[in-house]
């Protein structure tokens, strides 16, 4: 994330074009993994405070009634506070629920997710919108998760264009690497 934060800061235009792709073939789907989000959180008090990491256009932000941190390398929108999702400004334990949707972009998804568990109170929600087809193992990958301080509460595997998992934050992240943490390159196809 470090790499892609120095490229977009240095040319904002990549971004938005990345983001213009990636909005199009989203698009196409058949349900948008932001708005399975939305109806999460619309289900659950509007007091829960809530982190978007990687927001895009902060839809999520738009879509809720609850006080959302809206984290990205380029500001689409006002919301936008820019840095780095492995070091975002926030205090420890001081969010409710964590998201990541469609936004698992950086090769350092420890130190990513590592700073989702530094900033979730324990027995906070972190919800996790992933390309289906990026899992190489998704039985790893929620060993690996677990390593990270996480239980898997639910995880909805059937789409064929994107997963949903839900975890809860259980206790720190343990020390060491946590293998099975890994997610193949976002190749968008052309359909």
């Amino acid at each position: 994330s470090r790499d892609a934060a120095r490229l977009f800061r240095a040319d904002p235009a990549a971004f938005h074009l990345y983001h213009r792709g990636f909005e199009r073939q989203v698009r196409r789907w058949p349900e948008r993994p932001v708005q399975r989000i939305v109806r999460y959180l619309r289900r659950r008090p509007a007091s829960l405070v809530v982190a978007d990491f990687g927001c895009g256009d902060c839809t999520l932000a738009a879509s809720v009634k609850n006080q959302v941190h809206c984290f990205d390398l380029v500001p689409l929108c006002p919301r936008v506070t820019v840095c780095d999702m492995a070091k975002v400004p926030l205090a420890a334990e001081s969010v409710d629920v964590a998201v990541f949707c469609l936004a698992l972009m950086g090769t350092n998804l420890q130190e990513i997710l590592g700073e989702a568990n530094r900033v979730l109170k324990l027995g906070g929600t972190l919800m996790v919108a992933e390309v289906a087809s990026r899992f190489e193992d998704t039985r790893a990958f929620l060993k690996a998760m677990m390593q990270l301080g996480f239980k898997t509460i639910s995880k909805d595997l059937s789409s064929s264009y994107f997963y949903l998992l839900e975890f809860t934050k259980t206790g720190p992240a343990r020390p060491g690497p946590a293998p099975g943490l890994r997610l193949r390159p976002c190749l968008y196809k052309r359909r």
